[in-house]
């Protein structure tokens, strides 16, 4: 079964279940992959599904760090809900170690010295990491490293 699939799936069982968050943020994620299938003229693979609900959970992400410095933990604990979900139809995240592992490959590969170099090192990290680390973690472990 697709993901796609497992998410419209899980939708009809969230609305017998009468579950209200768990039915909108699965119909907020089918509708971005409906937009991102009319966008691409064609139907998603589950690896261009995971793209789409990255997005989606970047963009919680990005909303609970915003809630956090305004102080408001009414909307917070919603934000962190609809997460939670969208990352249960996510596969699991490299850890920092495991990102500056492959990290520390990279920059011996093409020899950097320094942060000067790191869009070299991202260059050639990124696609290898592509779905399975989060960007923003990576630049900092990578800065990291060539600072350091």
């Amino acid at each position: 079964m697709s993901l796609k699939q497992r998410l419209q799936e899980d939708l009809k069982d969230a609305l017998r279940a009468r579950d209200g968050r768990r039915k909108s943020v699965i119909r907020m994620a089918l509708a971005a992959i409906v937009n991102a299938e009319i966008e691409h003229r064609g139907e998603l693979d589950d690896t261009s599904v995971v793209a789409v609900l990255q997005k989606e959970a970047r963009q919680r992400r990005d909303t609970i760090a915003e809630l956090r410095q305004a102080d408001r933990p009414d909307l917070l604990a919603e934000e962190e809900a609809e997460l939670a979900i969208l990352e249960a139809y996510l596969p699991s995240l490299l850890s920092r170690e495991e990102i500056g592992e492959e990290a520390r490959q990279v920059i011996a590969e093409v020899g950097a010295t320094g942060v000067g170099q790191m869009g070299l090192v991202m260059r050639q990290l990124m696609p290898e990491l592509k779905g399975r680390a989060d960007g923003r973690l990576v630049n900092e472990v990578v800065r990291e490293l060539l600072s350091g």
